[in-house]
């Protein structure tokens, strides 16, 4: 093919538009994300048990739910928190569960839970399965309430519906959210005097008002045509509604009715207390969020919503404004441009390094294999759909300086043969023929060192994979590339500048360094000189070799260890939790005062809150598992700047100080799948106090350790009930049993809901209350309260049968796959390495704790996402390690020959890990990553030495002259790979921050000293096993 090309110029050039103009197309059809869209394999099933304590809610909802998710083999595991009322249960999916396979896998949960419906108490609700999101909206805007009087949220919400539509109807618009939007009812208010004269309770109003409300078909009649029955009617406004005639017993005398206006005060508002409240710089307000399809470019959705937003803006009446929280697309451009940046100065220094080293010619030869390749790296981005974000586009960064290695090698090849005279399809022929199996080897070594990443499943896996398998189609195509088109061009460009390299000659004598590369005689010299002695003394050689990698090794067990590193972002979170028992007013007056502090700091740009659930999701892995939780509130605060440690520990130490009695957290955006603290205990055992017992052991423990900033453990949680105590022969006797009187105190301090009304798209429920009852937030107005006996002659008050108490019960009971647990979480100051803290802890914990028979104690948090993600690495890496020694191998044609190799794979992660260990930085997830990469990259140079040794005969019979001749003669270019692959991490190392650089530094420090490795270790290695043939 090289030579089809040589000949034929315009097959070359149509070859070469046709790869550059369609790679050019791919680029810009490829979806742009800022970081990769996670499979989202968690879900979270809620069901309600009014009334029911945390004991009953476990025992009669939760265990029967959790029983039907243990039936699907594909769930990893199922953690449940049975609160008083409330069943949560989160269902995590195994990581082998492929992204298409999941929306099968949750559509059998739910068949599932349809399934245990009817086991459940008639009381319960149906269980609801919430799948979860892992990604960040891509826009969210607030409509905040500007006026000094009181927010109608009626208004706002109407708004954000409009806003919603509009976003929603966008072409790429996946789906749109509303938070922060109270629920609308509609009361009916009623005094007990008016129930006690009419002779009817609020259950039976509110059944009246419920059969009023004709919102189903009454059947079709079939005749020549087919006509819907339909009773008009239906609940559509307050006047309908207002209109309702009331049957009462006082009135059935005489058959009279009664209008519902007559008898009550009907209002519309929100229902109280609120589950949910938004702010936006302390005002009011209703957020709209808006997912984009992963598939779709997200700039270009980015304009067009800009458009529905400014139009839409222009049309708020006074009072109303409109305010974008989060666009998603400007961090993306940001980091596009910055890492196309990095791939293109990356680029430049690869040329500049090719002409030092090479010469122009070969340079540009060499060059031109880098857009060719990687043209055809996007086109197959294109075919896979693996869209533009920060690990697709670093990965070909990773690739950027090995992408040139075979072109290096065959191009310098070619030059010696052509500049020992050999014709120009000959050399194009022999080099091809010569050095195909070698790259082949050298490629599919680096092939298998980056296809563990690549491979690696579940939410790791997903983060992280699209950096091997760029990797790997971008040196598979610079394989192509090199053994096609790069001989053809070499070729070319020889044959056009021959005549003007001779003129040069003849007029100058010699070559300059811009022609044939950089050479220094003096250095030449000192070379060739150093090669000789080590092959005098091979063992002393060998020896000094090894030095830097066992120095390496040993200097890695020091390392701190590390998961992933916090994002360098403007944003951070702020989550405020109070005792479980606290309203939503409390939380709300807490956040007050918690942004007068926030804004005391001049750093801070603005903050938006989110009370009684999670703030909205801006960033991938930002966990919104809290739900319907008065007693919590989660703020997103807009910095001018990055959010750094320091800032963030002086905003923790300020809060700890001002806000005692809530837990305020301060925390960073996190790199990696999500986990909900860094640290986290899990203990297992039967009996809950018990539990609670060892979980305050371990809280006293952990809390030791000075890096803690605070400690959560939910089943050691409280609640205060009140408890009705009945003398149950008093009730009897006047005509209430227990079950009446829980029904009709649920009645008086909830009320009842009697139908809806119909308001464009959305139900509006209508509750009956009574009007002058406080009940709801005064104990001696609930003890005064009058209950309707059975023959509803008079009211019997409620303190004459019965008397209030309080009582403490468990706020939650937590069970993970069916067991009951406690779980015990440490939060850390920013900048702490959890693996550090967790060192400490195991100290203090072997001094002063022992877990009792049937208990087991699991250490959860960072530390096993990290431990599961490594094993998940090193289990492909053994089966693909067999698979590099097979190549090896084969390349090789030598068992010994393939364990040198082997050898300098080895001594390579030794001087990786050197390399981490002076920049300073902790062994995370990342340096792992580049270490199972750097063994493929590492061994290319050893391969090419080693081949060439074995081409020479009298080298590869163990003459010293001849082993030193072959390895000058292949120094130019394994200098060149070298310099390119580690200037290639240059912009990565320089970008700075905590994520990339640690993986340059192991890449490029490995290659570096593994380049020493090949051209003195290997040789010398060699030498001593012929040796010892002969």
């Amino acid at each position: 093919m090289a030579r089809l090309f040589f000949r034929n110029l315009r097959l070359l050039l149509l070859a070469i538009f046709l790869i550059v103009a369609w790679g050019t197309v791919t680029f810009q059809s490829l979806a742009r994300l800022e970081d990769p869209e996670l499979t989202s394999r968690f879900a979270l099933v809620t069901t309600f048990l009014p009334g029911g304590t945390a004991e009953r809610t476990e025992s009669l909802v939760t265990d029967p739910i959790e029983a039907k998710i243990a039936e699907i083999p594909e769930v990893k595991t199922y953690e449940s928190t049975s609160r008083a009322g409330v069943s949560t249960i989160s269902v995590d999916l195994l990581d082998t569960v492929g992204k298409n396979r999941v929306p099968l896998v949750w559509s059998r949960v739910r068949d599932k839970l349809r399934e245990v419906q009817g086991e459940l108490p008639n009381a319960a609700s149906e269980p609801e399965l919430d799948e979860g999101e892992v990604r960040a909206y891509a826009l969210l805007a607030a409509l905040t309430w500007e006026q000094s009087d009181a927010p109608n949220y009626a208004i706002l919400r109407r708004r954000a519906e409009v806003l919603k539509n509009a976003l929603r109807s966008l072409s790429g618009t996946d789906e749109v959210e509303i938070f922060g939007a109270p629920q609308e009812e509609i009361t009916v208010n009623v005094n007990t005097e008016t129930f006690a004269s009419l002779g009817i309770t609020a259950s039976e109003l509110a059944g009246q008002i419920q059969q009023s409300d004709a919102k189903t078909s009454a059947g079709q009649f079939r005749g020549d045509n087919t006509l819907l029955y339909e009773v008009q009617g239906e609940l559509d406004t307050l006047n309908r509604l207002q209109q309702i005639p009331v049957r009462c017993s006082a009135c059935e005398s005489n058959r009279e009715f009664l209008l519902l206006a007559d008898i009550a005060t009907i209002e519309k508002g929100i229902a109280t207390p609120p589950t949910e409240l938004a702010f936006t710089s302390g005002k009011a307000a209703i957020a709209v969020g808006v997912y984009v399809q992963s598939q779709y470019r997200l700039d270009r959705w980015a304009v067009a919503a800009q458009k529905v937003i400014d139009s839409f803006r222009a049309d708020l009446p006074k009072g109303i404004q409109l305010e974008i929280v989060f666009d998603q697309s400007r961090y993306v451009t940001a980091r596009l441009n910055n890492l196309i940046g990095n791939l293109l100065s990356g680029a430049l220094m690869l040329f500049v390094i090719c002409i030092i080293m090479m010469g122009w010619q070969q340079a540009l030869a060499v060059q031109m294999a880098l857009p060719l390749s990687l043209a055809i790296a996007l086109i197959v981005m294109g075919l896979l759909g693996i869209p533009l974000h920060q690990m697709s586009v670093t990965g070909l960064i990773v690739a950027l300086g090995i992408l040139i290695d075979n072109a290096i090698i065959l191009v310098d090849e070619m030059n010696i043969r052509l500049k020992a005279g050999m014709s120009l399809e000959t050399a194009i022929e022999e080099t091809v023929q010569y050095l195909r199996a070698p790259l082949l080897g050298g490629t599919l070594t680096t092939v298998f060192s980056f296809a563990p990443i690549a491979l690696l499943p579940g939410a790791t896996g997903e983060f992280v994979g699209t950096i091997g398998l760029n990797v790997i189609v971008a040196v598979l195509a610079s394989l192509l590339v090199a053994l096609t088109i790069s001989p053809a061009i070499t070729a070319k460009i020889h044959q056009w500048n021959h005549r003007r390299s001779l003129t040069t000659k003849v007029m100058i004598g010699k070559e300059r360094w811009w022609e044939s590369g950089f050479s220094h005689p003096g250095l030449s010299a000192w070379y060739r000189r150093s090669l000789q002695w080590s092959l005098r003394y091979p063992k002393r050689a060998i020896a000094l070799t090894l030095i830097f990698p066992v120095l390496g090794f040993t200097l890695m067990t020091t390392l701190s260890l590390q998961f992933f590193p916090a994002a360098d972002r403007e944003q951070f979170i702020v989550e405020l939790e109070l005792p479980p028992t606290s309203s939503l007013t409390q939380i709300q007056q807490l956040t007050q005062e918690v942004e007068a502090t926030l804004r005391s700091h001049s750093e801070v740009q603005q903050v938006y809150w989110f009370l009684g659930k999670s703030a909205p999701k801006v960033y991938y892995n930002q966990l919104t598992n809290r739900e319907n939780e008065s007693s919590f509130a989660g703020a997103i605060v807009q910095m001018n700047g990055i959010a750094g440690d320091r800032f963030i520990r002086q905003l923790q130490t300020e809060f700890n100080s001002a806000f005692p009695n809530a837990r305020a957290l301060v925390r960073l955006f996190e790199q990696g799948p999500p986990f909900e603290a860094p640290i986290e205990l899990r203990i297992y055992g039967s009996d809950v106090d018990r539990l609670q017992q060892l979980s305050e052991e371990l809280r006293s423990i952990l809390a030791e350790v000075p890096t803690i900033t605070h400690i959560r453990s939910r089943l050691n949680d409280v609640l205060p009930q009140l408890a009705l105590e009945i003398d149950e022969p008093e009730a009897r006797s006047r005509g209430l049993s227990r079950r009446e009187t829980a029904r009709q105190l649920q009645v008086i301090i909830e009320g009842v809901t009697g139908g809806t009304i119909l308001e464009d798209t959305e139900e509006v429920p209508v509750r009956v209350r009574l009007s002058n009852s406080d009940a709801r937030a005064d104990l001696s107005q609930l003890q005064s309260v009058n209950l309707l006996p059975s023959d509803r002659n008079g009211y019997i008050p409620l303190e004459t049968i019965g008397k209030l108490s309080l009582i403490p019960k468990n706020a939650a009971i937590t069970r993970k796959n069916g067991l009951r647990v406690s779980t015990v979480q440490g939060y850390l100051t920013a900048g702490t390495l959890p693996a550090n803290a967790l060192a400490d802890f195991r100290q203090r914990l072997q001094n002063s704790f022992s877990l009792p028979q049937g208990y087991n104690l699991e250490f959860g948090g960072e530390e096993a996402e990290r431990n599961s993600a490594t094993g998940g690495l090193l289990g492909y890496g053994i089966v693909l390690g067999i698979a590099l020694v097979v190549t090896l191998v084969l390349s090789m044609n030598s068992f010994a020959l393939a364990g040198l190799i082997g050898i300098v794979a080895i001594l390579a992660i030794g001087l990786g890990g050197l390399s981490v260990w002076l920049f300073g930085y902790p062994f995370g997830f990342n340096p792992i990553i580049g270490t199972v990469g750097l063994i493929g990259v590492a061994v290319n140079d050893a391969i090419t030495v080693l081949t060439a040794v074995k081409s020479d005969p009298l080298a590869q019979k163990g003459d010293r002259p001849a082993i030193v001749e072959t390895v000058i003669h292949t120094t130019r270019h394994v200098l060149t790979t070298t310099f390119t692959t580690m200037a290639g991490f240059i912009p990565l190392i320089l970008g700075g921050g905590g994520f990339w650089p640690p993986l340059a530094v192991v890449i490029a420090g490995g290659v570096g000293g593994a380049t020493i490795l090949a051209l003195y270790f290997i040789p010398c290695a060699y030498l001593l096993l012929s040796s010892t043939k002969r």
